[in-house]
């Protein structure tokens, strides 16, 4: 419903539920962010709105089975998705930030990644920062090819700060 935030608005609803009991820490934290950046991008100029792609975007870059609208623009059969209930998965999160200090970004490893690999850097509130780290250290500032060992520490040299929590994402090899 993501791309429906105007129509919801403008028939009165005042609050969305975000599901996420059953839902990973990273799935809650990109949903709800999407949710807010696209309502918050609403009732900035709500006579002139279109949701930014970015945002859209970003609700995809989470697992899930495929979506739909559910009942909200018709009867279930012409609006809710019945072939299999796999989940999609297009990205991974890689790592998480613990803190940022004199230009250099400190992580914990959540699944392995390489140097070279292009990577998302998602802040709260934030539309998320695409980079690749030219260089990738281990605690004792040895140089990496790969960060492979769970929750292994590492850092990286960046330019932007990010806060800590932020989270490091890197897209699936989909081939």
């Amino acid at each position: 419903m993501i791309d429906h935030i105007d129509k919801l608005a403008e028939a009165g609803v005042t609050s969305l539920k975000i599901e996420g009991r059953a839902k990973s820490a990273y799935y809650v934290a990109v949903v709800t962010n999407a949710y807010r950046m696209a309502v918050d991008e609403y009732y900035s100029d709500p006579y002139n709105y279109k949701l930014s792609d970015w945002i859209h975007d970003e609700v995809y870059k989470v697992s899930h089975r495929k979506y739909c609208s559910g009942f909200f623009f018709g009867i279930p059969e012409e609006s809710q998705y019945y072939e299999n209930s796999g989940y999609i998965r297009n990205f991974d999160v890689v790592a998480v930030v613990d803190r940022c200090e004199n230009g250099t970004v400190y992580c914990t490893q959540r699944n392995r990644f390489f140097k070279g690999d292009e990577l998302e850097i998602l802040a709260p509130s934030n539309k998320p920062v695409v980079m690749t780290p030219e260089a990738l250290f281990d605690e004792e500032g040895n140089e990496l090819e790969t960060v492979n060992h769970a929750m292994m520490r590492f850092s990286f040299r960046s330019k932007t700060e990010f806060p800590s929590g932020s989270v490091i994402r890197h897209q699936v090899n989909t081939q």
